[in-house]
């Protein structure tokens, strides 16, 4: 009984590892030579036949890049404390953070822009995007205001962001592509991408998923059509640099530019 409960978080340890290395398609001899220790050690570590030392999973972490979160758990299946702080977004501690989040949302208005999470989970919004959300999505006025909203399920419901997108069968097949390898290393978001994956199966076909569509423009454009006309927009996402903390780590900013002068001077008829 006693050597099932202690063999059992190594278990997760390894899956852990193996999926962190898979996800970044090292062989074990080259993780190894990364790492500066035999490839046997590796293997024992990997297997559960050997545990390894804080600071040689600290190191093993870090040259995987893998999430903070992430980290922690391993951390956390080896039997040692977290190495990062998961601080809510409201705390005290992130007062800077936040306040720089908000004079980023400020200072692309009118233009969309949103603040994101790891889930892809909808944490904040500027003006232009909220005057997106309800030109391509009227039926979320009627959501609770306080109901979490998630980008992914968006993406996926049938009255959703798709909806609207003339160019699916240009941006799908990529955006799916770059979320399932997202989900390699944040398996809570995995039945979310798998939904979003039926729908551009039935809208698109299972044979065009795959296919290598060639881009007209060396910046992927999404382009939607609205009630006030085609709407076209290219996406840059801005991250906090070395982060210490999970909830900062998961964060991103989607800045939403417009890809052409129609798309801008509609946003700054309707907002300015």
């Amino acid at each position: 009984m006693n050597t099932h409960m202690n063999t059992q978080p190594l278990n997760h340890l390894t899956h852990t590892l193996q999926r962190a290395r898979r996800a970044k398609r090292y062989s074990q001899l080259e993780l190894s030579l990364r790492l500066q220790i035999s490839q046997r050690h590796l293997s024992f570590v990997e297997s559960g036949r050997a545990k390894p030392s804080r600071e040689l999973l600290m190191a093993w972490l870090q040259e995987l890049e893998t999430p903070l979160v992430v980290r922690n758990e391993a951390m956390l299946q080896a039997g040692y404390a977290p190495a990062y702080s998961a601080a809510p977004l409201n705390d005290p501690s992130l007062a800077q953070a936040n306040e720089a989040l908000t004079q980023l949302l400020n200072a692309h208005d009118p233009m969309p822009a949103l603040v994101i999470d790891a889930g892809w989970n909808l944490l904040h919004m500027n003006r232009g995007g909220q005057w997106l959300t309800a030109t391509l999505m009227p039926w979320a006025a009627n959501l609770p205001a306080d109901m979490p909203v998630n980008l992914l399920d968006v993406m996926a419901h049938p009255e959703g962001l798709t909806k609207h997108m003339t160019n699916l069968a240009e941006v799908g097949p990529t955006l799916l592509a770059h979320l399932r390898h997202e989900a390699n290393m944040q398996p809570a978001i995995v039945e979310k991408v798998d939904a979003f994956a039926a729908l551009l199966r039935e809208r698109l076909g299972s044979s065009n998923l795959f296919t290598n569509v060639r881009p007209s423009a060396p910046i992927l454009t999404t382009r939607f059509a609205t009630a006030h006309g085609e709407l076209a927009f290219f996406s840059m996402f801005t991250t906090f640099g070395t982060p210490q903390d999970i909830t900062l780590a998961s964060l991103r900013v989607e800045h939403m530019f417009a890809a052409d002068d129609a798309t801008r001077n509609l946003i700054n008829a309707q907002l300015t």
